[in-house]
Order: C-alpha cells, then sequence, then structure tokens
C-alpha cells in the first residue's frame, strides 16, 4: 500500500513534467514550424477520418472544381474512382500529409530551407500520385470484375426474392449463384405471369450491371 501511494502521489508530477516539456519543445518552435506541426497534424487527423469513413462504407472526397461538391456517397469500389481526380478534397489533403512530415523528419538533414521545400513538394506530389494510381487501379479492377460477372450471370439459376412485375411491368429482386456465390440483382421478366417471391428463375439476358433479365423455371420442366 505504501509503494502504491507513493506511485500515485508522483502520478501528477510526471504528468505536469511531460506538459512541461511539450510547453518548452512548442515555445522553442519557429513560428513557421509551428504552422507546419499545425497543417501536418491536421492533415493526418482528416486522412485518418478519411481512411475510416472510407473502409466502414462513406466516402469522404470532395470535389473541388468551379463548384464544391460536399456530396458522401457510398464508397464500395464501383464509387472508388473518385480519388483519380486530381482537384480533390483528398489529394489535397494528402499532399499536405506528404510535404508536412517530409518538412518535420528532414529539417534536420537538409539544412538549405529552399531545398528542403523543394524536396517536400515533390514528396506531396508523389503521395498524391501514389494515392491516384491506387484508387485508377482498384477502379479497374472493380470494373474488370463487373464485366465478369455480367458474362457469368446470363443461364446462371435462383429464385425471386421480391415478385418481378409481369411484362417488364417493373423491377422486383432475385438472388442466383454464381461462381458458388449467391448475388442479388434488380430483375424483370417479359413474362404474362407475375413472378412472385421463391418462384425458381433463370438468367436469360443482363441488362446491366445491376438488372437482369430472367424467366421461370418451371416454365420449361415437363
Amino acid at each position: 500500500m505504501f509503494i502504491f501511494a507513493k506511485t500515485m502521489n508522483r502520478r501528477p508530477g510526471l504528468h505536469n513534467t511531460d506538459k512541461a516539456m511539450i510547453a518548452t519543445w512548442w515555445a522553442s518552435l519557429s513560428l513557421i514550424m509551428k504552422v507546419v506541426w499545425g497543417i501536418t497534424l491536421m492533415a493526418t487527423l482528416v486522412f485518418i477520418i478519411q481512411s475510416i469513413l472510407t473502409f466502414v462504407g462513406a466516402d469522404a472526397d470532395t470535389d473541388f472544381d468551379m463548384d464544391v461538391d460536399t456530396s458522401m456517397d457510398g464508397a464500395d469500389l464501383s464509387n472508388i474512382d473518385g480519388g483519380a481526380n486530381l482537384l480533390t478534397f483528398r489529394n489535397f489533403v494528402n499532399f499536405l500529409l506528404g510535404f508536412g512530415w517530409s518538412v518535420i523528419l528532414l529539417q534536420d538533414s537538409i539544412t538549405s530551407v529552399p531545398v528542403l521545400i523543394i524536396v517536400a513538394v515533390l514528396i506531396g506530389v508523389a503521395l498524391v500520385a501514389a494515392v491516384m494510381y491506387m484508387f485508377k487501379w482498384l477502379s479497374s479492377m472493380q470494373q474488370s470484375g463487373n464485366i465478369d460477372v455480367q458474362k457469368s450471370a446470363k443461364g446462371c439459376e435462383g429464385t425471386v426474392y421480391l415478385t418481378i412485375p409481369a411484362a417488364r411491368g417493373g423491377e422486383g429482386k432475385v438472388q442466383i449463384s454464381i461462381s458458388g456465390a449467391v448475388r442479388e440483382y434488380n430483375a424483370v421478366t417479359e413474362s404474362d405471369s407475375v413472378l412472385k417471391t421463391g418462384t425458381p428463375i433463370r438468367v436469360v439476358d443482363v441488362i446491366n450491371s445491376d438488372t437482369v433479365l430472367v424467366e421461370e423455371t418451371n416454365s420449361y420442366t415437363i
């Protein structure tokens, strides 16, 4: 108990010491380095938030064209090619991230300020280019994946998930098995009768990446 009490008594002192060290370090920085640190930490925080939102289901990208679009679209891979646009908030943050940390980490190694700035700018641009290339690659992979699905969906069988109106009178939904994986698509039918939930169907054609044309398989059984 005595040791524990001494430890607890020391904690406020250590906390104050840490705060004093941080205050001393911050006071020792020049105005320019304070600005660089502030921008870099803010860019790092935004980058982390963007990454989390991207992978949990929201695209935190904002286009900085002539008008500012602040939409938060779904972040499936079909929408991820937004990172391939040059003038985006994401790329701006990536540039600040590369530029700021380069200045901070290389300031002791590169004594010439102009050279340091040039190197930091180049690293920032390189980071933007790398991220843009990554998004472009992911987008191309997704597009080729969609093409493969469209080619392989025709002829697959499944069941109606949501009732499909007759004679292309509207869309329902179906679940079909493609290469062992169950996928859900919007569906229409040219049949004269409504295809109700649970009806076995076959894909006759692929209208687009989201919609298929189906027919009831029972109508062809003997």
